[in-house]
Parts: structure tokens; C-alpha cells; sequence
């Protein structure tokens, strides 16, 4: 039985670790966090992926744990209502699309296999060494083991490729703007409802889903690249409020609140770009090997399509895990590539640049309604996301390694 490490324990990880186990594979999975993580922030499922949670025979589970957003509310800096958007799409969605929050997904995966899947907890690899045997992994603990491979399913900053790889510079390709997410109080009120206040190359939002009973604020701004410490988070926190320290609205609320969040996270919005997601008996996934970023709304599906893709790859390849990352690549490259260039372009209309620009999109927003041909408009919006996210036909990889 193949013995495989992944190293990340959220839905690249955990979606992988139910494949592999599927096929006859034997899983474990070391998660640096001392527990599950929850919370976290919206995040769409479309396309290919659906097909995969699918196949896990998860849907009706995923579809329970629907944000069930109803409706986008745009507001400018006194409060005054200037726009509004159906949530469905706000977020791009159509059809069976479906949103959920990240750590209900998690949750979910966890699940589905926990019970046959070895999970470690609070642990990371510091060292990865390969042998004609395998490949040896050196814990943070102290404690060495051996797998015959790797996987790297540990996100944008993949401790794993970094082993393997080098620097996250050479990937990581910053898109010109940052992101912060957290908890916060439910002040407003808000059922299943976003509100979003635009100002020129800043954008601060935030939501309720349902049965939730506190908020996410969403922090959005342009910025060439910043230097700050990425584990301090008081740092973070202050940078954050530096930048927005004159804007209306609510937001001075909100940064107030801040201070007590959680589950603060602060980033830039970036893109991992690499020409190879494997090396000997190490690979990546999900985020690690080609995050879209957040601005894709894509990075979930990448992760969920990509750990089928793998699993199956390595499956049907039998003993040759060489063919089987060159089949996983092969499959999944074009895929990924259609979704990263969403990116750019949804991040014009997350973060406008300037005044008029927001008046303008709050007008066509206030006109659509009443404009002949308005379904036409909105299935130019939704158009591009459907084809990145059906970019790949998924193949059937039932028949197990003996």
C-alpha cells in the first residue's frame, strides 16, 4: 500500500486524503493548526467541482450549509443606499453554483474522513529528504518518518513547496491589491445580506450569512507590494488602519472591532504561477501549485478538481508516481490556466479606481433593472466564470490499484 504525506488539512488536503483512501491508498495528513480550522469567509463552488463533491456524495450536505446570500446593497460614505445586486449575482453564480463558508467545507471534508484518514495535528515538516526508499520527513516535533510520497495541499505560503522549490518569490505573483477578512460583531444587523461601500481604490464590505449570528468584514485595497511581518498580526492590524483611517461609513466601526477579531487575515492578492507542480516524489496542490487568488473566486474549485485529479492520476498510474504527476499536469493545466485570468479582470470591479468609475457602476447598477436586454447583460457577467469553471471534463478514475 502506498503510504503518502499531505501536508494542509483544508479542502486540498482533506478532498485528496477521501481519494486516495478511495483507492486503496493510504493517506495521512499533518495540519500545522492545533485543530480544524473554522470560520473563514465565503467561498463558491461551480462547475467541475460540483461533479467532484458529487461523486463524494456531499451536495446535499454542501447545499444545507448554504450562505443562502440574498441580495448586495452598495452604500456611500454617509450610509445612503446607491445600488443594490442580487447575491447571485454579486458572486457570479448561476445555476447549481453553490457558496458555502470555508470552514463549514472544511468541516465537511473532515468529516468524510476522519475516521480511516490518520490526521496530525499541530505538527508541520521542516525538512524533506528523498531516499531510494522514499522519502523521509523531518516534523517541527523532531519525529522523522518515511513516505513513499509527498504532497503539498498547505496554501498560498506551502511550507512544502518552499522545500522543494525554493523561495515563494519566484511563484508568487502579486496581482496590485490586498485583502483582510474577519469576524465581527453583527452591528447592522444584516440577514443573508452584503453591503459594500466603493471609494476610489478601496473597497470595505460586510455580511451575514444565514443562521449566523456575528458578521465578516472585507477589507479591499490597491497597493504595489508591502513589507510587514506575515506572523504579526498586530502589525497587520495597525497597517490596516492606517490605510482606511479616513474612510466613512461604518468602517471606523469596524476597525474598532478589529482589535478583537479572532480569525484576522490580511494578504496580498496573488497568483501562484509555476511551470511544474512536482519534483520527484514531492507534488503540490490546490492553492500551493496554482492559486488563482481570492479576486478568481475560483481558488476552491481549483483545490477540489485538482485533489480528484491527483488522486486519480496516481491511482490508475499504479507504482510510476512520475507518470502520475505528468498525467495530473497534463489534465489539470489548461483548467487552471482559464480560471487564473479571471482574476484580473473581476478585479476591476472590486476595487474602482476612482470617483467617477463608482458613480458610473452605481448607475448602471441603479438602471439595469428597466435596460431592454438586461438578461443578455448579466450572462456576460456570469459568462466567463462558467466557462473557466466546465474548462475541464472530468474523467472517471473508479477502477482501484490492486
Amino acid at each position: 500500500m502506498t503510504n503518502i504525506l499531505i501536508s494542509g488539512g483544508s479542502v486540498a488536503g482533506a478532498t485528496l486524503a477521501y481519494w486516495l483512501r478511495t483507492y486503496g491508498l493510504n493517506p495521512t495528513v499533518v495540519e500545522r493548526a492545533p485543530s480544524l480550522r473554522e470560520g473563514g469567509y465565503k467561498i463558491d463552488i461551480r462547475g467541475a467541482a460540483l461533479d467532484v463533491i458529487d461523486r463524494m456524495e456531499l451536495k446535499d450536505e454542501v447545499r444545507r450549509h448554504s450562505t443562502d446570500m440574498q441580495i448586495a446593497r452598495f452604500v456611500d460614505a454617509k450610509g445612503k443606499q446607491v445600488g443594490t445586486m442580487s447575491a447571485q449575482l454579486f458572486g457570479g453564480r448561476e445555476g447549481d453554483d453553490v457558496e458555502i463558508m470555508r470552514g463549514d467545507l472544511a468541516q465537511l471534508l473532515y468529516a468524510a474522513t476522519k475516521d480511516d484518514v490518520e490526521y496530525i495535528f499541530d505538527e508541520s515538516i521542516t525538512a524533506l529528504r528523498e531516499t531510494p526508499e522514499g522519502v523521509q520527513v523531518t516534523f517541527e516535533s523532531g519525529h522523522q518518518r518515511m513516505f513513499d510520497l509527498v504532497v503539498g495541499a498547505d496554501g498560498l505560503h506551502s511550507n512544502v513547496r518552499a522545500l522543494t522549490f525554493g523561495e515563494e518569490s519566484q511563484f508568487l505573483h502579486h496581482l496590485g491589491h490586498y485583502i483582510s477578512i474577519f469576524t465581527v460583531p453583527n452591528h447592522l444587523h444584516l440577514d443573508r445580506t452584503e453591503m459594500m461601500h466603493p471609494a476610489a481604490g478601496r473597497s470595505v464590505g460586510m455580511y451575514s450569512t444565514r443562521q449566523s449570528t456575528d458578521a465578516k468584514a472585507l477589507f479591499l485595497f490597491s497597493s504595489p507590494p508591502l513589507t510587514y511581518d506575515r506572523r504579526d498580526v498586530a502589525q497587520q492590524k495597525k497597517l490596516l488602519a492606517e490605510i482606511f483611517a479616513d474612510q466613512g461609513w461604518d468602517v471606523p466601526r469596524l476597525l474598532d472591532a478589529m482589535g478583537n477579531a479572532p480569525d484576522f487575515y490580511l494578504d496580498s492578492i496573488s497568483q501562484v504561477r509555476m511551470d511544474q507542480w512536482s519534483s520527484g516524489r514531492v507534488a503540490l496542490v490546490g492553492d500551493a501549485a496554482y492559486g488563482p487568488s481570492p479576486a478568481s473566486g475560483q481558488g476552491t474549485s481549483l483545490a477540489l478538481v485538482g485533489a480528484y485529479v491527483l488522486a486519480g492520476s496516481l491511482a490508475t498510474a499504479g507504482s510510476d508516481h512520475a507518470a502520475a504527476f505528468a498525467a495530473y499536469e497534463r489534465e489539470m493545466r489548461h483548467f487552471v490556466e482559464e480560471n487564473q485570468k479571471l482574476a484580473a479582470s473581476n478585479l476591476k470591479g472590486m476595487v474602482l479606481k476612482s470617483a467617477a468609475q463608482i458613480r458610473f457602476q452605481m448607475l448602471m447598477l441603479r438602471l439595469m433593472p428597466h435596460l431592454p436586454g438586461k438578461n443578455r447583460m448579466i450572462e456576460r457577467v456570469t459568462e466567463p466564470i462558467r466557462k473557466a469553471a466546465t474548462a475541464i471534463k472530468i474523467k472517471d478514475y473508479r477502477a482501484p490499484i490492486a
